[in-house]
């Protein structure tokens, strides 16, 4: 949830600093330029409606063939949603933070159904909601400046935009390890685990984007001659204690485990878990089993658009929002505030579907899927 100079085919442009989304097309190709970097282009939801917007326009564009997603400035390519505004609104009618996500998910959901080639450049911090539009991109590229997590678990919310779906894809019991903990993954563990389709040097990034926009039909071959060979993907290392620290399908369980392990690295790891909350926690496991079962994207869009209306009307949103991004204290008091007081029956009650009039629906013009 809650950089790099802007690359040009021509002349480097700078764009207005009221212009959050930058939208142009260069020859064939169309351009999305995230553009708030102080904020490190979280996204709020004009970004979101102006991306949409750009996308629709481009898609009945017979002479647009690609689309590149990059960042105007500074060293992230989109640190997620802007959550503190999205807690403000949970905590009066939760009105403004529907509108919000309903409008994220068809975003998400729009680039995973796109038609046309989609090359997204995760060059920089890569969390939540900057996950959310570069995972369904068909091609992305990952540097050595790459920083890519999905850390809701913190802020009492859930690994959302898709990750049910991008996440239980994973190998092993990684989609479990990351979705509780949030660990940070660099650009070569994202290559290794297929999170980015590419690994780059961040000083080739330029000359890529230059060469895509000037002969879009080579955009395979041209990605495939700035491939870099990565360095050693670290998480390779731990990837069997993962696998058996992280294999029990409770909460309680993957704690008892690591706790009995008592090595440095298990409770490294029980200390992040033990600070995150419960619930959220324990909602990301059932998101995990729910999101491995779908069978469209949109389905699972649906699911999540459920299922964050409910949890963001919960205390655990407002609260984890305020400890790590208002007050900056890091002590959130959770509700509950231990594993064993989330039942089953709360967990449940979150994953109710929506009332009909209420529900997710894709965009009428993209294809159910």
């Amino acid at each position: 949830m809650s950089g790099a100079a802007q690359a040009e085919a021509g002349p480097t442009l700078s764009p207005p600093a009221e212009q959050k989304v930058v939208d142009r097309v260069e020859g064939h190709v169309s351009r999305l330029s995230l553009n708030r970097p102080k904020a490190l282009h979280a996204l709020d939801l004009d970004m979101i409606l102006k991306m949409t917007a750009s996308l629709i326009e481009w898609l009945h564009r017979p002479d647009i063939e690609a689309v590149l997603i990059d960042h105007a400035e500074g060293r992230g390519f989109c640190a997620g949603g802007d959550v503190v505004t999205i807690a403000k609104s949970a905590k009066g009618t939760g009105e403004a933070a529907r509108d919000f996500f309903f409008n994220e998910y068809r975003l998400n959901h729009l680039l995973f159904t796109y038609p046309k080639p989609t090359a997204v450049f995760m060059d920089g911090v890569t969390m939540g909601g900057g996950v959310g539009i570069s995972r369904p991109c068909r091609f992305r590229v990952a540097t050595d400046r790459t920083m890519f997590a999905m850390p809701e678990t913190s802020i009492g919310l859930f690994p959302d935009v898709g990750g049910g779906w991008h996440l239980s894809r994973l190998i092993g019991r990684l989609p479990q390890f990351l979705a509780l903990t949030g660990a940070r993954l660099d650009g070569a563990e994202c290559f290794a685990l297929g999170l980015a389709t590419h690994y780059v040097a961040h000083e080739d990034v330029d000359q890529l984007k230059a060469d895509i926009a000037r002969d879009p039909d080579r955009i395979e071959a041209y990605l495939a001659l700035a491939q870099a060979p990565p360095p050693p993907a670290r998480i390779k290392e731990n990837r069997d204690k993962i696998c058996r620290l992280f294999a029990a399908d409770t909460l309680e369980g993957i704690l008892a485990d690591l706790e009995a392990d008592g090595s440095d690295w298990a409770l490294k790891e029980l200390a992040t878990l033990r600070v995150k909350s419960p619930m959220s926690c324990k909602v990301s496991l059932r998101l995990l089993e729910e999101g491995a079962k779908m069978r469209d994207f949109a389905g699972e869009m649906g699911m999540e658009y459920a299922l964050v209306a409910h949890v963001a009307a919960q205390p655990d949103l407002a609260e984890g929002v305020r400890a790590l991004l208002i007050d900056k204290d890091n002590q959130p008091k959770w509700q509950p505030a231990t594993p064993e007081e989330v039942t089953n029956d709360m967990v449940d009650a979150l994953f109710a579907p929506m009332p009909p009039g209420e529900a997710w629906s894709p965009l009428p013009l993209v294809r159910n899927q």
